[in-house]
């Protein structure tokens, strides 16, 4: 449960696709094949029944080709504000930069096509529902969407998000396929490391391992039993009366990304919905309604308004049980407890993690966090998240914190203590202790390889045509063909 404006620099290209001759035909089926050289012209194919025109026609814009498909130099802006909108920095990209990478993506997806790599479409239009709730939820204006994409309609911007997309997406798993099998043995790691002069060794952060003990103020069952009452009431005007699903979520849901758009949410079996909210999803036909259940968010009543093959589209209502000032002074009252037996040495960090913390996911390790980025325990200093970092950046070597508030995923209160259960400081990369580390680096260099040999391989044998405005660009790979 889940655009900035900005200012590209001067482009002295127009972005727009002008065709100065066109086809008419007026009640003739037919079908028409485009192929663009190296100039900017097309060469325009229609087949009417046996008979075949020919049309020559100028189109502005068009950057390059590569097998099927083409760039324009409207897609090298569009780059740019995708940059900039996730928050990068664009003053050192130059246009032939992101034509370089343009053409990459695009040569993937020729390729993925030949090579019959599939992506279903539920899977593309999942991507493309999750982009446009995305951006309307940054502009709140369909219109306002529509303008920045210059369409007339969000039919026809679903259209366009849907190429894209699905061109991506392909592009995505050529790569996959490509690097898929590179595997690198010790001795590879061993040789990559020594082949690193010793003054241009990397430098290692400092990084910390953290473990923490989590107490939640208990929900009243009397809470809980209301919010499962509330829901029933709603699902019982909505079968016998035939209520508003959506007008309901909208006055009473609790989940602020959903409730606005009447509860809706479209998800796929992939995406990261908590297991009882996919679970409910996935076993209803279309249009049933479930009974109330819980997830680690509170209570639910959920509808399927659409099955879509792996995909749904549901509306769902959230109601969150609430926990009373008596509870949350006991949960409070407990972590304080617990922090004391510490100190006092009656019991240690892990044994009270195990025993008495309310975080199902970290307990049985002791408390352990792991890195969400890694998959380690280790947390690099300079990376970490900036709250946590606050917490625990003074404490010494087993510590124990203060007692801090939190909150859980609902926005109740919860407590937590935390403790550095180990400690790694700054320093150049060594071969038996940073092993795992040296090894991501030495595979990541393998596959590196193996993608550059690819592209060239590749290269050699596609329909690649750049335009000479393009000509002087000095791509890494050879996209010139010179």
């Amino acid at each position: 449960m889940r655009l900035e404006k900005m200012t590209l620099k001067y482009i002295n290209k127009s972005i727009q696709l002008t065709v100065l001759f066109a086809f008419f035909v007026s009640g003739i089926q037919a079908q028409e094949v485009v192929q663009v050289d190296s100039t900017g012209v097309a060469t325009a194919t229609k087949t009417i029944d046996t008979v075949k025109t020919f049309k020559r026609y100028k189109v502005d814009g068009v950057a390059s080709v590569v097998g099927d498909y083409i760039v324009l130099d409207s897609d090298i802006d569009k780059k740019y504000i995708e940059i900039e909108s996730q928050g990068f920095s664009v003053a050192d990209v130059t246009r032939c930069d992101l034509l370089g990478s343009l053409l990459e993506e695009k040569l993937y997806a020729h390729h993925a096509v030949i090579d019959s790599v599939f992506i279903a479409d539920d899977q593309v239009n999942g991507a493309v529902d999750q982009q446009i709730q995305y951006m309307l939820a940054q502009i709140n204006s369909e219109a306002a969407l529509l303008d920045f994409y210059k369409k007339e309609s969000m039919a026809d911007l679903r259209t366009e998000l849907f190429s894209i997309n699905k061109a991506n997406l392909l592009a995505s798993e050529m790569q996959r396929k490509v690097i898929e099998e590179v595997e690198i043995t010790p001795e590879e790691i061993r040789s990559f490391f020594a082949s690193i002069p010793v003054d241009e060794r990397p430098v290692f952060s400092a990084e910390l391992e953290v473990a923490q003990i989590v107490i939640e103020p208990e929900i009243p069952e009397a809470e809980r039993q209301a919010v499962i009452d509330k829901l029933n009431e709603f699902r019982g005007g909505i079968v016998n009366n035939g209520d508003s699903f959506a007008t309901k979520a909208v006055l009473y849901s609790q989940d602020p990304g959903s409730s606005t758009k009447g509860g809706k949410i479209s998800l796929k079996r992939s995406d990261a919905f908590v297991k009882e909210f996919k679970d409910v999803a996935f076993s209803l036909l279309e249009g049933e309604i479930s009974e109330p259940f819980e997830s680690e968010f509170g209570f639910h009543l959920m509808i399927v308004d659409k099955v879509r093959g792996q995909s749904r589209d549901v509306r769902h209502i959230l109601l969150v049980p609430n926990v009373t000032e008596a509870t949350v002074a006991a949960a409070k009252e407990k972590i304080n407890n617990i922090r004391t037996r510490i100190i006092a040495g009656e019991l240690s960090f892990e044994d009270a993690a195990k025993s008495e913390s309310d975080e199902v996911e970290t307990k049985n390790d002791g408390g352990q966090l792991v890195n969400p980025v890694t998959g380690d325990t280790r947390f690099d200093l300079t990376k970490m998240d900036p709250t946590m970092s606050a917490q625990v950046y003074d404490l010494k070597d087993n510590e124990v914190s203060k007692v801090f508030t939190d909150k859980d995923r609902a926005g109740r209160r919860k407590f937590k203590i935390l403790t550095v259960t180990n400690r790694y400081e700054e320093h150049q990369a060594d071969y038996s202790k940073d092993y795992e580390k040296i090894r991501d680096l030495a595979i990541r260099d393998k596959q590196r390889k193996a993608i550059e040999e690819w592209q060239d391989e590749k290269i050699k044998e596609t329909y690649v045509s750049v335009n000479k405005d393009y000509a002087g660009c000095d791509f890494a790979s050879n996209w010139l063909k010179n």
